[in-house]
């Protein structure tokens, strides 16, 4: 059996399947743009996470435009403030910040999270130190 050319790009990885997959099954509401708003708030910290952190311009610009999208769901305070203050720290240089953005993130949904989901989150946070 011959393996992959050696031309050939391996096949790209999605970091957050489980917490896609919850988004995709919750309920109509809350839970959904919950699911939906962690999802956003996730990648984006991604983003920002070594080895291959994006420019911070770029990063700031996505950080604008998820707020904007964040105001127009219906999400519990918590989680809004929670996330909101992930979204912010995703723009900047600050490590620790991110980390302990996500963690608090991780906490008011956890709830939410299935076990995968909050497995995926944890995993983030390993590439911030944490």
């Amino acid at each position: 059996m011959l393996g992959p050319p050696p031309y050939a790009l391996t096949a790209p990885s999605f970091a957050f399947r489980a917490l896609a997959s919850l988004a995709a099954r919750a309920a109509l509401g809350g839970p959904r743009e919950t699911a939906l708003a962690t999802l956003v708030a996730a990648r984006l910290a991604a983003g920002a996470a070594p080895p291959h952190a994006l420019a911070p311009a770029l990063r700031s610009a996505r950080s604008d435009a998820a707020r904007v999208w964040l105001s127009s769901v219906a999400v519990p305070a918590p989680v809004r403030s929670a996330i909101g203050r992930l979204l912010d720290a995703s723009a900047g240089n600050d490590q620790r910040t991110i980390l302990a953005s996500l963690a608090k993130v991780t906490d008011v949904t956890a709830p939410l999270l299935s076990r995968g989901a909050r497995s995926e989150l944890d995993r983030l946070a390993a590439r911030f130190g944490g």
